[in-house]
């Protein structure tokens, strides 16, 4: 799996002279009916700061960088600066472990800006800032089954991912996002035959049929789509539906022949 740093990396890059040069000129706009001598000072100050404030966050002193990027969003809210200032405040706020910010500025900037270059990002830091991409230490050191955990943030992290792959295909961050989508998947089909085999132990057939079949139909594919259809079967024969599940029956046997 292509790892989040590299595509940072690659998210630097891309905003390296080029976006610096932007940056210059957006701030020079901005102090335009200023003097000659007020605009270039306010000019070497706004870009000081901006510089300062990726330095603090490269250095991994996020509350640093957090602080001058929010005083400069304050100061001028409706700009390409702010903009710009939005998309690596999303990112210091993910970092930083601050994920209701992040997913907060990430939500507003596709929604302020629905046609911008950089959406796909946004929707990739609002999809690893509800990420779960592993369990706990302890959950790991003890090998702790967390299948019956809730899913809790999984699924919007789930639709994030999906949407930036179906709506973004050719972006950078399309191919970690699939990545990432099967894990997600696997984990989301896991919790719905949890709960489908709680209703077939108690007796609730039907709902547990429902439950298995939702684990087909949305997570097709997934690793546990064998134990949904072995649910299915048991709930057809429970409900006297033996044609339904010699049906399935088959269905597994073709799939999953091993099983």
């Amino acid at each position: 799996m292509k790892t989040f740093g590299n595509n940072i990396k690659l998210f630097v890059h891309m905003i390296g002279r080029a976006r610096l040069a932007l940056l210059l000129a957006t701030i020079s706009l901005l102090c335009a009916c200023a003097g000659n001598d007020e605009q270039q000072t306010e000019i070497q100050s706004l870009t000081s700061a901006y510089e300062t404030a990726k330095e603090a966050v490269s250095r991994s002193n996020y509350r640093r960088g957090i602080q001058i990027f929010e005083a400069i969003q304050a100061r001028y809210p409706f700009s390409d600066l702010s903009r710009q200032i939005q998309l690596e405040l999303m990112y210091a706020y993910f970092k930083a472990g601050r994920k209701e910010q992040a997913i907060d500025a990430a939500d507003t900037f596709m929604r302020e800006n629905p046609i911008h270059e950089r959406v796909d990002y946004a929707l990739y830091i609002r999809a690893l800032s509800y990420f779960e991409s592993e369990a706990g230490f302890l959950e790991r050191r003890f090998k702790k089954d967390i299948t019956g955990r809730p899913p809790k943030d999984v699924a919007l992290a789930y639709s994030s991912l999906r949407r930036l792959v179906e709506q973004y295909p050719a972006s950078q961050y399309a191919p970690d996002a699939q990545q990432r989508m099967l894990f997600l998947r696997n984990r989301l089909a896991a919790y719905e035959n949890h709960v489908a085999d709680y209703y077939l132990r108690r007796g609730a057939y039907v709902a547990a049929l429902n439950r298995a079949k939702n684990a087909l139909e949305e997570f097709n594919g997934a690793d546990t789509n064998d134990r949904s259809l072995e649910i299915m079967i048991d709930a057809y024969e429970e409900l006297g539906m033996q044609d339904l599940a010699a049906d399935t029956r088959r269905v597994l046997a073709l799939n999953f022949p091993d099983n």
